[in-house]
């Protein structure tokens, strides 16, 4: 592995273990409705939000209704941010990020859920402002595997695609990686482990198994730190 320049972070399940709360959300409401919903039915979610296929959608054929979404969305995600009130980062993140702060490498987040939810998380850990631009869905990026966020990720960082190194936990997050010609380590986590992390550049089990890998990496010359882009901070 050659040391990156920078580092291109997804947000869940890289930064924050939100999937498992995000899915088990919608497991209650289904359950509710007399319906079951599996990981691997789930899991083209992951990665690319509800975009290429809708949890919602899929319930209003299973169960014949139609659902004011109006009123159930904001009630499951009232629910959701309470179980992650106390959540924090994932383990290894603070070292791996303290790390890369050590050694000028600058960072960002890419990530296919919203501002809001990205942003607010960041700015709630205390993290925000150590990352020189934050890339999401809402400001107006298509979603992975679309290599869009990558793009606009490599673009603040200002460093050809060899010297970026992208942090991924899902297929659809490695596909992009791959479409976007940036190299890519696969992390998964419990709601990933049995995906197909396959086109990613590298794996590792856990973020400081990675940070380990990074250390031992291959020195490239040191590179001032991006400056902060005030596009990558809508």
């Amino acid at each position: 592995m050659k040391r990156p320049r920078g580092i291109i972070f997804d947000f869940d399940g890289v930064l924050v273990d939100t999937e498992v709360a995000i899915y088990n959300s919608w497991v209650e409401l289904y359950a509710r409705e007399g319906q079951s919903i599996s990981i691997a039915t789930y899991s083209p979610c992951l990665g690319a939000g509800y975009s290429h296929w809708d949890p919602g959608s899929h319930l209003e054929k299973l169960t014949g209704k139609t659902y004011d979404w109006a009123v159930e969305t904001p009630a499951r995600q009232a629910k959701l941010e309470a179980e992650l009130a106390r959540s924090g980062l994932m383990p290894g993140a603070a070292e791996l990020m303290d790390w890369c702060d050590a050694q000028g490498i600058s960072m960002t987040v890419a990530s296919s859920s919203s501002r809001r939810w990205v942003a607010g998380w960041l700015e709630k850990l205390g993290i925000y402002d150590r990352f020189v631009g934050v890339f999401c869905r809402t400001d107006g990026y298509a979603v992975k595997p679309d290599p869009a966020l990558f793009h606009a990720a490599q673009s603040c960082l200002r460093l050809p695609a060899e010297d970026c190194l992208i942090i991924e936990d899902t297929e659809n997050g490695t596909i992009a990686a791959q479409n976007s010609g940036i190299p890519c380590c696969a992390v998964p986590n419990r709601m990933t482990e049995t995906s197909n992390l396959s086109r990613a550049t590298y794996q590792a089990p856990s973020l400081q198994a990675l940070l380990y890998m990074l250390q031992e990496a291959v020195e490239v010359t040191a590179c001032p730190v991006a400056k902060k882009e005030p596009g990558g901070r809508q």
